[in-house]
């Protein structure tokens, strides 16, 4: 197999001064060759001494056709690398993406320029969807100017891939603490009433700080879903989500313990009152939010069913 390191991002996004950076750190020198396949080219140039200290050699694909298994293949042979980096071209669509069959993508990165982010998940935000969801990693550069919009930024990324570690750099480098208190809710309240735009925050707020909700009080309307792998006396209360377009819909829920949650209907809608706890769940592969419902009342459907980020 052929280790592969995909880099996406728009143009100008920052993805070759990443590169460049990897290509220069200790634990990316080592043996045999790097085979840097370019997609577009942007402004910034690799710097030649730099190729030949990490033994990197580049090929550049200028044509979406050309980015074939078969052209692949061909380059792989002609220049026998240990590893591949692709540096991918922002407006070809991710979902096309057909590698050689024993390629295997060991990492996928999402390069993206904060400061003109808003631009492209309003304008491109099906390509912009397509590179977060298969990327592990999301890295936001240049937030000096945008610092009080990182907490919005994070949301629109988790909405569409939850498991993605998201990093936000400045010209310092690395922004640890970023998440001021702007939650529309007060958490210091008995019971914290979520309507459509607080649940979609409560939801993904609770994937990574968990500690702000345990042992508090929510309320909220939601949709019933039931399934045979849920143990009994429990339901997955949640609300459909539009989290590109409309084409792109999810379920956002986490499991609810309720000693009457066989006399629930699916796709039912109720009024939840539950505590927050946190437990084990096997579809978490450790622990992660578990609801412990105080009551549930059967309710009418909401206006919007459906949210949106």
């Amino acid at each position: 197999m052929k280790p592969v390191y995909m880099i996406n991002g728009f143009l100008e996004s920052g993805k070759t001064e990443f590169i460049c950076f990897t290509l220069a750190q200790r634990y990316f020198q080592v043996k045999g060759k790097t085979l840097l396949l370019l997609c577009e080219e942007g402004e910034k140039e690799y710097d030649p001494e730099l190729l030949k200290n990490s033994r990197t050699e580049i090929e550049l694909i200028e044509r979406e056709e050309d980015f074939s298994p078969s052209n692949l293949t061909s380059l792989e042979k002609r220049h026998r690398p240990e590893r591949i980096i692709i540096e991918y071209n922002g407006m070809w669509n991710c979902r096309d993406i057909k590698l050689p069959w024993y390629w295997t993508i060991e990492q996928q990165i999402t390069i993206i320029d904060g400061s003109t982010f808003p631009m492209y998940y309003t304008n491109m935000r099906s390509l912009l969807a397509e590179m977060i969801r298969r990327s592990e990693m999301i890295i936001f550069n240049r937030c000096d100017t945008v610092r009080e919009q990182l907490n919005s930024y994070r949301r629109n990324i988790k909405a569409v891939n939850t498991s993605a570690d998201v990093i936000f750099e400045d010209a310092k480098g690395e922004i640890d603490e970023i998440f001021e208190e702007d939650l529309p809710y007060d958490l210091n309240q008995p019971v914290i009433s979520l309507d459509n735009q607080g649940y979609g925050i409560w939801y993904l707020d609770s994937m990574d700080h968990l500690e702000r909700y345990v042992g508090k009080t929510i309320r909220f309307v939601a949709m019933v879903l039931k399934t045979e792998s849920l143990p009994k006396g429990y339901f997955v209360p949640g609300r459909m989500a539009m989290t590109c377009c409309a084409e792109d819909m999810a379920f956002l829920g986490y499991a609810c313990a309720y000693e009457k949650a066989d006399t629930l209907k699916q796709k039912e809608w109720v009024k939840v009152t539950a505590t927050v706890a946190k437990e084990y769940w096997p579809d978490y592969k450790g622990e992660g939010p578990v609801l412990h419902a105080v009551s549930v009342e059967k309710t009418k459907a909401p206006k919007e069913e459906i949210i949106s980020f």
